[in-house]
């Protein structure tokens, strides 16, 4: 790859981030300059590209519950909704066909289920990028979005493999023994260390999964997944996945520039992209109604929806493979492409935005709510504590055991993972559920008795969304924070946290208070 690429798509990036949005709508955007520059694709730029996705899909097995795949919400919310698009998408594809508009005539009726069934999925790359940029991973509807993603992913490698000549062989049914590897894919994890072996681990774990399923006729992606959901009740499972993020992200650059190099649209493909696109919000708002009629919060399916308010990857591949079989003409291979880069630009924008939005709009949107709702969609109150801890990650622990053993104050821990909550309370903590961004649980819980809440969650403006809320409810408490850069730590008492712990630049005091005692005994 020439000083050229890495040039432009580094501009691109910048200058996006500069205007607060995500530098992933730059390299988007550095794809087709490069092309519009006549420019030709290196053949490193695809395999960076799946390098990218098969990391992508294994960080997410990483996280994965797989008994979260079988709940209602998850498994009608994707075949439900992606039913309805499809039968949409046919419907309106036909009537614009009798219009005569370009490419739609001659389409067909399964040449339109076909556009119906490319665009009926969301985008896994970047539904679960914006997911983690907002530390959003393990909330509700994150969850609840990689459940719906996953079972997407699985319908569109069951097409690949049997739309394309790639045939799995009947030796692919001894790949349901694969779970028996578990002791040794967890043997290997336990004995990496936590230095550079540990990325190169996970890498080669993950590479090893799409080897071997593709040796059997099915797809890498789908290899790399399920051996990351044999390692994913593992202790060092979140380490595994953090030591692969920014290879992950690094990776996936060469994803999006490759969607520019496409092909040069023409101005007719542009229209039909557009209207393909003005399609996003209804596509967005199918899924939250559905989603409300499954008994979800109205919060928790707006947020959900907005996150796979996208076209996907998987759609190109999908119109590749039909335009491959003759069932489409090649430019709808182009078309598609558009309409997933413009839903890549819209949803990162949307996406940025979405808790203001809710905040915004959340009147209106809770009447999609259904009177009876999940159980796991109730608040938990926190009961005798005068401090609250907002994120039960390591940080959090660390105050809460201190507070509580050293300090002897009554202390509630909160935290957005239920399986998190459940292992604290088991060891004897008062941990409930709740998620800090939400502004329905800070209105229906009781902040009477406390006096300090102390927010320990990776993202800094996730503190600052949580701030907000609070400030809106007329918390007359006070507030502390962690920050991990100076620049963060600013920005958080501006908006009202009243001390704020920079993590890195304060660790070196915290270290020296604990040791000082020791030269006592010399």
């Amino acid at each position: 790859m020439s000083y050229l690429w890495i040039f432009i798509t580094f501009v691109c990036g910048f200058l996006v981030k500069q205007i607060n949005l995500p530098p992933l709508i730059g390299y988007l955007a550095a794809g087709f300059g490069l092309n519009a520059l006549g420019v030709e694709p290196d053949s490193s730029l695809k395999t960076l590209g799946d390098l990218g996705v098969i990391l992508l899909l294994f960080t997410i097995g990483l996280k994965l519950n797989i008994g979260s795949l079988f709940k209602t919400e998850v498994l009608a919310g994707a075949t439900g909704h992606m039913g309805s698009v499809i039968l949409l998408t046919t419907f309106s594809c036909t009537a614009l066909t009798t219009l005569g508009l370009a490419h739609f005539s001659g389409l067909g009726f399964s040449g339109a289920a076909l556009i119906g069934f490319s665009i009926s999925f969301s985008s896994t790359v970047i539904a679960v990028k914006i997911l983690e940029e907002n530390g959003e991973m393990r909330s509700r509807h994150g969850q609840v979005a990689i459940g719906i993603l996953v079972i997407q992913d699985i319908v569109a490698v069951i097409f690949v493999t049997l739309a394309s000549d790639m045939s799995p062989s009947w030796w692919s049914l001894t790949l349901l023994a694969l779970p028996l590897l578990r002791p040794a894919l967890h043997y290997l994890l336990e004995h990496c260390g936590h230095g550079e072996l540990l990325p190169l681990t996970g890498i080669f774990l993950a590479f090893t999964g799409g080897e071997i399923f593709e040796w059997f006729g099915l797809k890498a992606h789908l290899g790399a997944l399920v051996i990351a959901i044999l390692l994913s009740n593992h202790h060092k499972a979140a380490e595994l996945s953090k030591s692969l993020m920014d290879f992950k992200d690094l990776f996936l650059i060469g994803f999006f520039l490759s969607i520019g190099f496409t092909a040069i649209p023409t101005v007719e493909m542009l229209i039909t992209a557009l209207i393909i696109g003005l399609a996003l919000p209804i596509k967005t708002g199918l899924l939250f109604l559905w989603l409300t009629r499954l008994k979800l919060r109205a919060r928790t399916a707006f947020l959900t929806s907005l996150n796979l308010g996208n076209y996907s990857e998987f759609g190109l591949i999908v119109c590749s493979i039909s335009v491959a079989q003759g069932l489409l003409e090649k430019e709808w291979l182009v078309i598609i492409s558009l309409s997933v880069a413009l839903s890549f630009f819209l949803s990162s924008i949307i996406n940025s935005r979405s808790h203001g939005l809710y905040s915004r709009w959340n009147k209106n949107i809770k009447r999609f709510e259904q009177h009876e709702r999940l159980v796991e969609d109730n608040p938990d109150q926190p009961e005798n504590a005068d401090i609250l801890i907002i994120g039960m990650g390591r940080v959090g622990t660390g105050a809460y055991d201190t507070l509580k053993e050293d300090m002897k104050r009554a202390v509630c821990g909160i935290d957005m993972d239920r399986k998190r909550v459940a292992s604290h309370v088991e060891a004897g903590r008062n941990v409930i559920f709740g998620d800090a961004e939400d502004p329905d649980f800070w209105s229906h819980i009781t902040l009477d008795r406390v006096r300090l809440i102390m927010f320990a969650m990776p993202n800094y403006l996730d503190i600052k969304e949580a701030q907000k809320q609070l400030k809106y409810i007329g918390f007359r408490g006070r507030t502390a924070g962690v920050a991990r850069h100076e620049d963060e730590r600013e920005n958080l008492l501006a908006s009202g946290v009243n001390e704020v712990f920079n993590f890195y630049a304060e660790v070196g005091s915290g270290f020296a208070d604990r040791s000082i005692h020791l030269l006592e005994d010399i």
